[in-house]
């Protein structure tokens, strides 16, 4: 499978076994009005949804992964697994987009159960590589490759923190969710993920700093 690519929210359905049908979008229809007629073979309805929440648990799993087919494939899986048990959301718990990271986060974690550390981070896509592309024209060659050297840096720290960590700071930090949001998707207390993303952010910190000394200690040793 090739970079970026997903199956569309019909072929998503019709890969679950859903017979695909259509009616008629309110454009602030809620989710879990949505989900119902989804789990009827409403496509508009499962299109919906997709269009609401693919992109952040996308983001989400390339974070916590750093890679990009297996986070279209986290992705896939966790839409697949909306189609056929859709009755596994209770909207009295929480959002369904709480639900979806939640659902993500189970396969992240298997995921990075089966890889090695040692991850790609030459990922392509991401809203933070597209904005600097659209300041390309804007910089200097030199402060270009400052930027994209430091962006990499992020990234490969990121990487480099243990996992209750890394799932904290991507949803706090680069998701913006709130503590009690995180908690949620996470499914612990509130100053458990307090702690976790002082901790983290500590540890990124240290991270930063060792990958920014590399090219003075390898300076200083010639």
């Amino acid at each position: 499978m090739s970079g970026n690519f997903f199956l569309s929210p019909r072929e998503i359905l019709e890969k679950a076994g859903v017979t695909p049908g259509e009616m008629q979008i309110e454009p602030q229809e809620r989710d879990d009005a949505l989900l119902k007629r989804s789990a009827k073979g409403d496509e508009n309805a499962f299109t919906e949804i997709y269009r609401r929440h693919q992109a952040p648990v996308y983001r989400f799993a390339l974070r916590m992964t750093g890679n990009s087919w297996a986070a279209e494939e986290i992705v896939q899986d966790v839409f697949m697994t909306l189609v056929r048990e859709p009755k596994k959301y209770d909207a009295e718990r929480g959002t369904l987009g709480a639900f979806l990271y939640g659902v993500a986060r189970n396969r992240i974690m298997k995921h990075l159960e089966r890889v090695p550390r040692h991850l790609s981070l030459d990922e392509k896509g991401d809203a933070a590589q597209e904005s600097l592309v659209q300041l390309h024209e804007q910089m200097t060659p030199a402060r270009w490759a400052e930027l994209r050297e430091r962006r990499e840096q992020v990234r490969a720290a990121v990487l480099e923190l243990p996992a209750e960590f890394r799932e904290t700071v991507v949803l706090c930090e680069l998701d913006e969710m709130s503590y009690e949001e995180a908690a949620h998707v996470l499914d612990c207390p509130v100053g458990t993920i307090r702690s976790r993303l002082h901790r983290g952010r500590a540890l990124l910190l240290a991270k930063l700093e060792m990958l920014r000394d590399v090219p003075k200690r390898a300076n200083a040793g010639r």
